[in-house]
């Protein structure tokens, strides 16, 4: 892509990564991504805020020679992480009178992960400003959105925000604003997700803080740019501040077909008592989707047959992912088949240090379901649609 210009003087100067799939060696993309960097000149001084992870350094300079950008005052690092700043060195060595702002935290981060040298830096306080002449931007520090050091910058006179990760999305698009915003909103869902869901508490102040500023464009790290806030704004403010949904997150492993066998069971005795249920056979499963789901989910069941007096090994990771997600999960089970025994729900329950929530009578039935277990998760479900019908969610 070419540059893209937000207002005057202002513009998109990073790179689209349609080809990467996989994200800090964990979180899939399927839809790739883009690195966003954005340059905004004033009448005395320049700034570049942010740079681009350091596999796609070549796109950047090109973007500024397109430009005819010959000098960066200030290089604003509104975050630490590689995939923002892992081209600064590039950038202060092309720009050496260049000055790097950040948060004082910042500052220690990227000394220690890219050995920038101190003399470089001017570290910011929240809410403080820089000149550019006929422009201020406005520093807002941001902790744990989604890192200890992120800060936001805001242009005050064009009304543009600059939210580092804060409303991204991974998604690599051809559209710099978005267009489709079914497309956007499930890729920001997921973003959210897998990344900022276990700050969500931290989220909600800050976006209460952000209601004191009139937003005309966000611009985030990731992802297309909002020219309509209020979608994401309000995407996100759902995501954070509302009840869980009347739902059950239902990740599985079955060896030998009992555990499976119990699942559609339960599934079906959900559906008839007005329950929604999302399930993820755990051999196949996408754990980006698993992680959309527990945005939204009141329950989670897993279903395991045992493994070595334990829970399946492909188990194993869904359980630790919902415990270091901290979704607003309320209850959760077990269901599942054994041969002769085993602590399955002891240790899945031990994994789950991060949730207050109420564990539910497991169902975990010897060999192949009879009888008895049909009706044992009967009154799992049972007691699973009441207690979403107490807690009102709908």
């Amino acid at each position: 892509m070419s540059v893209v210009k937000l207002a005057e003087g202002v513009y998109w100067v990073g790179a689209i990564d349609w080809n990467r799939r996989l994200f800090d060696a964990l979180i899939p993309l399927p839809d790739g991504t883009s690195y966003n960097s954005y340059i905004v000149t004033g009448s005395e001084k320049t700034t570049l805020i942010d740079t681009v992870d350091p596999a796609m350094w070549n796109e950047l300079p090109k973007h500024l020679e397109q430009l005819g950008i010959k000098k960066v005052d200030y290089v604003i690092a509104n975050h630490a992480e590689q995939d923002h700043s892992g081209s600064l060195p590039f950038i202060l060595e092309r720009f050496p009178e260049a000055k790097l702002v950040c948060t004082p935290r910042c500052k220690d981060m990227l000394i220690d992960l890219l050995m920038i040298p101190g003399e470089k830096f001017i570290t910011v306080n929240d809410k403080e400003t820089i000149s550019l002449g006929n422009r201020t931007l406005e520093f807002i520090h941001a902790p744990w959105v989604h890192w200890p050091e992120t800060m936001l910058t805001y242009l005050r006179e064009d009304k543009i925000l600059f939210s580092c990760d804060l409303f991204g999305s991974h998604l690599a698009d051809s559209d710099a604003f978005v267009r489709d915003e079914r497309l956007v909103y499930e890729a920001a869902k997921r973003y959210f997700a897998e990344i900022m869901m276990p700050f969500r508490n931290h989220i909600q102040k800050h976006l209460e803080r952000l209601k004191g500023y009139k937003i005309d464009i966000i611009a985030p790290s990731h992802g297309p740019m909002h020219n309509k806030t209020d979608f994401i704004i309000q995407a996100y403010h759902n995501w954070v501040f509302d009840e869980p949904k009347n739902m059950v997150v239902l990740p599985y492993v079955s060896m030998h077909g009992s555990t499976q066998k119990m699942v559609e069971h339960f599934v079906e005795a959900l559906a008839q008592k007005g329950v929604g249920v999302k399930q993820f056979d755990l051999t196949v499963t996408d754990i980006g989707k698993l992680a959309m789901s527990l945005v939204d989910a009141a329950t989670v069941v897993v279903g395991t047959p045992t493994v070595l007096a334990g829970p399946h090994p492909n188990v194993i990771p869904a359980v630790f992912l919902a415990n270091a997600l901290r979704p607003k999960i309320r209850f959760i089970s077990v269901i599942g088949s054994y041969g002769w025994g085993g602590k399955t729900l002891e240790v899945l329950t031990s994994m789950l240090p991060n949730l207050k929530v109420e564990i539910l009578e497991p169902v975990l039935c010897k060999g192949y379901p009879r009888e008895a277990a049909f009706q044992a998760l009967d009154m799992l479900a049972d007691t699973i649609a009441r207690k979403h019908r107490e807690n009102n969610f709908a």
